[in-house]
């Protein structure tokens, strides 16, 4: 089981080289992941931008350029096409996205005739984000924060198989997931309570393999033992959760951010539902989280 993104690295190396494509990798923070993933043996990789801006920047920092592909295409909307259209003829196993914005990486992602859906009927994308947060004593797995905006049950089923799919490529046998509402009690004024509920009985009658699944439960309670003992929740989830399953995005996204800058946690984070793992972080993430962010897709690759 692994309980830090450092050992994530470790892991992503141990199973071999994979293919990275970066899309519009004009900026230090991506090109610096980028290269100390390179470096670490945990990808070979093709940047897609401005060749003479990708290689001031390496020569400004010290990064040796001959290590990357570097496929020329200096406008940012191009760019994530070009990206795209890398992976769909077989030259890449995942996708990256480096300075072009969250709106045009996806709009190439879900391009109908280019991009890198599926084609299923009930495709669905969405964003898992690993947190390493200092007062917790494993990894915590979420989702969604960034991309379903208010996920039907449908929708939370397929997210809940995402999460189990990832905590086991982090070597989570039987991972624990935490249904979110803003309550334990299953509140029939409250949807969020009512389909939490819905699913964690689903998880009772095994109809969720692999995964422990409890809800609803108060986020105190899905990762706090004494608060989960003062309310007599006695549930193998409560207090130990590996996932948390969002009941919308403005919960995930403001756990996310507080996480991050209230309580100092490191990330990992992706886009799964695609043809292939595609990693999504900010432009303005650290490079550490990029390479954490390199590490945690390369895991899911094929």
């Amino acid at each position: 089981m692994i309980t830090k993104l450092d050992d994530v690295l470790a892991l992503a190396k141990s199973k071999g080289k994979k293919r990275l494509v970066a899309a519009y990798a004009n900026d230090a923070h991506t090109i610096e992941a980028v290269y100390n993933a390179v470096k670490a043996g945990i990808v070979d990789a093709t940047l897609v931008g401005d060749e003479a801006t990708i290689k001031n920047v390496c020569a400004e920092h010290g990064f040796d350029a001959s290590v990357f592909k570097i496929v020329q295409e200096a406008d940012e909307t191009k760019a994530g096409v070009v990206a795209v259209g890398l992976i769909n003829k077989g030259e890449g196993d995942f996708l990256m996205k480096g300075l072009l914005s969250t709106d045009k990486y996806m709009r190439a992602i879900l391009n109908k005739e280019t991009g890198l859906m599926p084609g299923k009927k009930n495709d669905m994308l969405t964003h898992i984000a690993v947190f390493q947060v200092p007062s917790y004593h494993k990894l915590l797995i979420a989702s969604d924060v960034a991309i379903v905006p208010a996920p039907d049950m449908k929708q939370k089923q397929a997210i809940l198989g995402y999460l189990v799919s990832t905590a086991k490529s982090l070597q989570i046998e039987k991972p624990k997931v935490a249904v979110l509402a803003a309550t334990e009690q299953v509140s029939t004024g409250m949807p969020a309570c009512v389909e939490a509920a819905i699913i964690s009985k689903m998880g009772d009658r095994g109809q969720i393999k692999g995964a422990l699944v409890d809800g609803p439960l108060a986020l105190d309670v899905a990762i706090d033992k004494e608060s989960a003992q003062i309310k007599k929740l006695t549930g193998e989830v409560a207090g130990d959760a590996d996932c948390l399953l969002f009941p919308n995005i403005e919960s995930g996204n403001v756990f996310y951010k507080t996480c991050t800058k209230f309580a100092g946690a490191e990330l990992g984070c992706m886009v799964v539902g695609a043809k292939v793992p595609c990693v999504l972080t900010s432009r303005g993430d650290s490079a550490k989280t990029k390479l954490y962010s390199i590490a945690l897709a390369s895991l899911q690759c094929k």
